[in-house]
């Protein structure tokens, strides 16, 4: 079972600190969620992990240090997905995906041909690749999209792609940096999920996630982060407490719990109360009356 270790690790630009000074274990079978505003640091403390951003510190992968790895070693043993952006390009989703393999292939290149393209020299696909490649696409739903253009798809399909390309290098570490925007509901449950299960697996999974409610029921552990330092480090419970809402968020929320699972939904900000918001101090469990929410009474229980 993987670890990995991140010892004091620091991200500057120019005079400003965007990491300050980072420290985290982080053990095979655990989902651990990086959270904070924006510009708090968590896509660039994501991004020294992969070794993809100047830093101070370390960075260990077991008793390797990422730091003196080579590329190529690095390729095999972390999937990164960055930040959503626009795919324009005309390649099929499968050879997208495909890309994820790269890093175990000494070399070659393969492409499905379709009608319009230039001749292109392709390989075989070595059939542990086609097996990784067709595994990802159905575990992010994507089978049937399979020989669409990227440039044919939606902004959520997309970054389904894009995870299921980090998913087919199957790495020990995989880091997502917002895997879930752009999403709809069903799709965001369903990523986290699959990071869920990915993490069960022994690997180390690390998600950079905006929305505290997901957050709080699917990660292990978390990291608060605020203008580049740490804020609280543990469990949902003891990260997402009130205090820390109101110092970091500049909110109220309320917290619960169903199925012996907590959630958090964040309600309000700070300053509501000054625009005819009513404050919101709601202990777990406690019902919620006249304001919208739905009781954990009258929620379903199929």
């Amino acid at each position: 079972m993987s670890r990995l270790d991140i010892r004091h690790v620091s991200v500057k630009r120019g005079d400003r600190h965007l990491v300050n000074d980072i420290s985290l274990r982080i053990s095979g079978g655990t989902l651990f969620g990086l959270i904070g505003p924006n510009g708090a640091g968590k896509s660039s403390l994501l991004r020294a992990v992969a070794q993809l951003l100047p830093h101070t510190g370390q960075c260990h992968l077991g008793a390797q240090l990422l730091e003196q790895a080579s590329a190529h070693w690095r390729a095999k043993r972390l999937g990164y997905l960055a930040q959503s952006g626009e795919l324009a390009w005309p390649m099929a989703v499968r050879d997208f995906v495909g890309l994820g393999r790269m890093p175990h292939k000494r070399s070659g290149w393969w492409l499905t041909r379709r009608p319009g393209m230039r001749d292109v020299k392709a390989c075989p696909v070595p059939e542990h690749d086609d097996e990784a490649v067709n595994l990802a696409l159905a575990q992010t739903g994507l089978s049937s999209l399979a020989q669409r253009p990227l440039n044919q798809l939606s902004g959520g399909e997309q970054a389904r792609v894009r995870l299921a390309r980090a998913l087919a290098v199957s790495a020990d570490v995989l880091l997502a940096d917002e895997p879930c925007a752009s999403l709809d509901p069903f799709h965001q449950l369903s990523v986290m999920e699959l990071l869920l299960s990915q993490s069960r697996q022994g690997k180390v999974v690390v998600v950079v996630l905006h929305d505290l409610t997901l957050a709080s029921r699917f990660c292990d552990q978390l990291l608060l982060l605020h203008e580049g330092a740490a804020v609280a480090t543990g469990e949902p419970r003891q990260v997402l407490t009130p205090d820390n809402l109101q110092r970091v968020y500049q909110l109220q929320a309320i917290h619960g719990e169903f199925r012996d699972q907590p959630y958090i939904v964040p309600w309000q900000s700070s300053h509501a109360d000054s625009t005819g918001g009513h404050p919101v101090n709601q202990s777990i469990n406690e019902p919620i009356n006249k304001s919208g929410v739905c009781l954990q009474e009258e929620i379903p229980v199929q």
